[in-house]
Order: C-alpha cells, then structure tokens, then sequence
C-alpha cells in the first residue's frame, strides 16, 4: 500500500474521531435508581446537567438519598461509557479492540 494513501487514511480516521467525540460530548444520558425516583441526566463528558428527586423522598434520610444519588450518577456513568464504546466500536467497523485502546490521535 502506498505510504501517501494510508496518510490520507489515517487523517480520515482522525476527522471521524474528532466528530465522534464532539457528538459523544453532546449526547445525553439518563441514569436512574431507586426505580426512577432519582434520575440524573449526564453529558458524554460526564458533566451532570441535572438531577431530579422524587417529592417523596424528601421524607427519607440523608444517607439514603445519598445512597440512590450515587447509584444514579454510577447508571448514568455506565451508559455513557457504553454509548462511547458502541459509536467506536461503529467507527472502527466492530473491530475489537483491546480494553483501554487509545486512538494515537
């Protein structure tokens, strides 16, 4: 294969990651706990844009919202996570990569 071509390649994949991650950090998320009494909504760059509580916990202890709020947050992280690794998995063709690749651009 020519050098000149895999260049263009390469810089192809490039402009297709960096549309990827634009799209990826505008995309959001809904993560929920407690069967969807807390519900928090997350960027792909894992910024909270919002959170909502049902009106009936606010009887409930401290802790235990705290309990549901983590569990939210965690859901949303994970969908986010499998968002990411669905749209590069479609980008790479399902290529396989290994856990933890890094594109070098």
């Amino acid at each position: 294969m020519d050098i000149n071509e895999l260049m263009k390649q390469a810089q192809q994949m490039q402009g297709k990651m960096a549309e990827m991650q634009a799209q990826a950090a505008s995309a959001e998320v809904t993560g929920e706990s407690g069967a969807g009494m807390v519900k928090v909504v997350m960027t792909g760059r894992h910024d909270v844009r919002k959170v909502t509580l049902d009106p009936s916990l606010m009887q409930e202890e401290k802790e235990f919202l705290e309990d549901l709020l983590a569990a939210a947050v965690n859901d949303a992280v994970r969908k986010v996570e499998a968002q990411s690794k669905d749209a590069l998995s479609k980008m790479t063709g399902g290529l396989d990569l290994p856990a933890g690749f890094k594109m070098p651009f």
